[in-house]
C-alpha cells in the first residue's frame, strides 16, 4: 500500500470480501451440518442500541425491537469486516512486511475478532463472556473460533487476489 486511496481500496475490498467468504461458509455449514445461522436482526438491534449508549443487555432478544434492525445487522456485519480489512492492511504497512503475508490476517481474524466476539459482543448481547450464559457454551465458542478461522483465511485469500489484480 503506497497511497491512502490504495490503503482504503484494498482494506475495503479485503474486509468485505472476507466477510462474504464467511457468509458463504455459513451457508455451507447450514446445509452440511444444520448449523444455526447468525440472527443478524439481533446483531442489528445490539448495534442500534449502541448509538444510545446502551452496550449491555440481559438478553438482546428481549430488548425492544428497532426499526430496520435486520438491515442494520447486515450493514454492521460488513462494516466490522471492512474495519478488520483496514487493520490487516495497516498491519502490513506498519510492520513493513511483504504484502500479503499470512500472519496479520491470522492475528486480526482469529485473535482480535474472536476476542471482540467473546469479550464485547457476546456479553453485550446477554450471552455472557465467551458465551458462558448460553445453553451450550463450548459449541458456541468452537463455532466462533471456526468462523473466525474462515474469516482469517478470507482476509488472506482476498488480499492475495488484490495484490495480483490491483497491484
Amino acid at each position: 500500500m503506497y497511497s491512502f486511496p490504495d490503503f482504503l481500496l484494498h482494506g475495503i475490498i479485503i474486509g468485505a470480501g472476507a466477510t462474504l467468504i464467511l457468509d458463504l461458509w455459513a451457508l455451507l455449514a447450514r446445509r452440511a451440518y444444520d448449523a444455526v445461522p447468525t440472527n443478524w436482526a439481533m446483531a442489528g438491534r445490539w448495534f442500534a442500541y449502541l448509538r444510545h449508549g446502551q452496550f449491555r443487555h440481559e438478553s438482546i432478544a428481549e430488548a425492544l425491537p428497532v426499526r430496520g434492525e435486520l438491515a442494520i445487522g447486515w450493514i454492521g456485519h460488513y462494516l466490522v469486516g471492512i474495519i478488520y480489512g483496514l487493520l490487516v492492511v495497516a498491519s502490513w504497512a506498519i510492520l513493513g512486511v511483504p504484502y500479503p503475508t499470512w500472519t496479520p490476517p491470522l492475528v486480526i481474524g482469529m485473535v482480535v475478532a474472536s476476542c471482540a466476539a467473546f469479550f464485547l459482543m457476546q456479553p453485550g448481547m446477554g450471552m455472557g463472556v465467551a458465551a458462558s450464559k448460553t445453553p451450550d457454551p463450548a459449541r458456541v465458542r468452537l463455532r466462533t473460533l471456526i468462523n473466525h478461522l474462515v474469516f482469517s483465511a478470507g482476509l488472506y485469500i482476498v488480499a492475495v487476489l488484490c495484490a495480483a489484480y490491483l497491484g
